[in-house]
């Protein structure tokens, strides 16, 4: 399928108002994630109670890509401090202020709409929310650490490091969190190790 900018528009929304797209952002996390590396075998209920730590942020926003009624990429973003336990931990551990950093969660693009730019798009968004608010020293996000022999590793696979080293980020192996979910074809959750990357704002 060919896709063209033209064809997108685009939404902001803030806060409690993430609740309004919780359909289709859910229905897109559990499509993404279900590929290598994260292996999700994901649920809308799951992800709709995952969801609420957003709407129960004050400074959480949502960006999200349309390609007409349908949501076809989203990223998100919010203080760690509002984040679920689990993240903050490496952070306040290791003697970070966590009043000072801005997590950035998923950056979410169905196969057909990458390689248009919307990657650093959703970055572009972020960080200037993150400046606009203030406060905010640093952003990170963290993503899963997973085997280079894994079973379901595709031959071509590769990581987007090199990327996000040019946003600037750099790997902090010291930071790292555990979260579980159950792998495709799974039914319980394993836990998944998740090491941070960090920027200055």
């Amino acid at each position: 399928m060919s896709v063209s900018r033209e064809s997108l528009h685009y939404i902001t929304k803030e806060g409690p108002a993430i609740a309004e797209v919780f359909d289709p952002l859910a229905e897109l996390r559990i499509a993404v994630f279900h590929d290598f590396p994260y292996l999700y075998e994901g649920s809308v209920e799951y992800e709709k109670k995952y969801l609420q730590t957003y709407v129960k942020s004050e400074q959480s926003m949502l960006f999200a890509v349309y390609d007409g009624v349908k949501m076809v990429g989203a990223t998100t973003c919010l203080p760690l401090r509002d984040e679920m336990p689990e993240l903050q931990a490496p952070f306040t551990e290791s003697g970070y202020d966590l009043n000072s950093i801005f997590y950035f969660g998923e950056s979410l693009l169905l196969p057909a709409y990458r390689g248009l730019g919307l990657g650093h798009r959703f970055f572009d968004e972020r960080e200037a929310y993150a400046r606009r608010l203030g406060t905010y020293r640093t952003t990170c996000f963290c993503a899963v650490e997973r085997d280079e022999n894994h079973p379901n590793r595709p031959a071509h696979y590769r990581t987007n490091d090199a990327f996000w080293q040019k946003r600037g980020y750099r790997k902090e192996p010291s930071l790292q969190a555990t979260l579980d979910w159950p792998d495709i074809g799974e039914s319980e959750s394993t836990p998944k190790t998740m090491t941070f990357w960090l920027r200055d704002l």
